[in-house]
């Protein structure tokens, strides 16, 4: 038995936030219907068509759901959706700022029309503030939470690789709702959740924030290395390769000094022996450590770095990442069936001993429809009526 099984899920959702955080409620056994537009959809399911015609992300984030599609501006399709809330155990929108409290569907209105349910409303700034009616997207609210600013090379901002406002937003979501979900079976009701791709984000800004509010000063744009810790960057491996070495306390740095760098003095010279200092004297730590990894093949590097203990990295890309040894050795690739045939997915990070998570098809658009329909009690004609539950 998976810790949700049993549960229903419905969300109105759209791109990453939401769909991340049903996605992992769907792998720890809940039922999740994904309500989208007829035409067309998740607009995650046209980012691009890299997956043999399917888009990346929407295959990374809707595993076993089933889509219905509705018409939400119809009476009709608010009736079926209305019939789906009132059997959820928890609803999840991120529609457009103020769309969902227009149509009745925000968390507060929920919440308090279904004491059980938890009813969340996902937004980039929430509904209060002079930000409650701004558009949020990734890239802008990483600008507006000051992630950009601490991202990239001295001389060029830069936004994360991966959408990390939207995976911080996602995973409060998720982490919020099992929270909501633990209070209410101990007894208590359901509840109505905000939360925000900015709060989120800001949040994972931790100890920038606390240096910038007891300093004053903008933190620096480090690119590889970091701003109160070193060694800690990239260094030049022989033959053109490139070996990442963080040091993050002082017994590191005298194994390093000792068995890397061959100057075992360096560990107790005052200008290196603590973190302070090293950050203070960076440029003289890097060439030091620089001087000494050049003139060692990565793979060499590599093992003397783990022998004498000092953390260590490769510069990986992604086809390496695909192909690498630790995912291969734990067992951690799956497959999941789709549209366009079987593809190749991860296990999530939490996985139960005697429970594999659940791995279901990502849906076709609207594939659920008729069936959850009839669930719901519609007749054969009323879902032709409804094309397909397409109001």
């Amino acid at each position: 038995m998976l810790p949700l099984d049993g549960m229903l899920v419905v969300s109105i959702e759209q791109a990453v936030s939401a769909p991340l955080a049903t996605r992992q409620l769907a792998d720890l056994g809940a039922r999740v219907i994904k309500v989208e537009r007829p035409d067309g959809g998740d607009f995650a399911r046209g980012y691009d068509t890299s997956v043999r015609g399917m888009a990346s992300h929407f295959v990374w984030l809707n595993r076993s759901k089933e889509s219905v599609t509705l018409d939400l501006k119809s009476p009709a399709g608010r009736a079926v959706l209305d019939r789906l809330v009132a059997r959820a155990d928890v609803f999840v929108q991120n529609l457009a700022p103020g769309a969902a409290a227009r149509l009745g569907y925000d968390a507060p209105t929920l919440a308090g029309r279904y004491p059980r349910l938890v009813a969340v409303d996902l937004s980039g700034y929430g509904g209060t503030g002079p930000y409650r009616d701004k558009r949020a997207y990734d890239l802008l609210v990483q600008s507006e939470g000051g992630l950009v600013s601490v991202t990239g090379t001295p001389d060029d901002p830069v936004k994360t690789g991966i959408p990390t406002a939207d995976i911080a937003a996602g995973m409060y979501i998720f982490s919020g709702v099992l929270a909501a979900l633990l209070r209410r079976e101990r007894g208590g009701t359901g509840t109505a959740l905000e939360i925000t791709m900015f709060d989120s984000t800001v949040e994972w800004m931790g100890h920038q924030v606390q240096h910038a509010l007891h300093t004053g000063e903008q933190p620096r744009r480090m690119g590889l290395s970091h701003t109160v810790i070193a060694p800690y960057n990239r260094y030049p491996a022989k033959g053109g390769e490139q070996v990442l070495i963080g040091v993050q306390n002082d017994r590191e740095w005298r194994r390093l000094a000792a068995d890397l760098i061959g100057r075992p003095e360096l560990g107790t010279d005052p200008r290196y022996a603590t973190n302070v200092a090293r950050t203070a004297n960076r440029d003289e730590v890097d060439a030091l450590v620089a001087a000494a990894t050049a003139t060692r093949p990565a793979g060499e590097l590599i093992e003397l770095l783990d022998r004498a203990g000092v953390a260590n990295a490769r510069l990986n890309e992604l086809p390496d990442v695909v192909d690498h040894p630790q995912l291969s050795a734990r067992d951690r690739w799956r497959e999941v069936d789709s549209p366009v045939g079987p593809l190749r997915t991860l296990l999530p990070p939490v996985v139960f001993d005697a429970d594999p998570p659940r791995l279901g098809p990502v849906p076709a658009l609207g594939e659920h429809t008729g069936a959850v329909l009839a669930e719901l009690g519609y007749t054969p004609a009323e879902i032709d009526a409804l094309g397909g539950g397409a109001a």
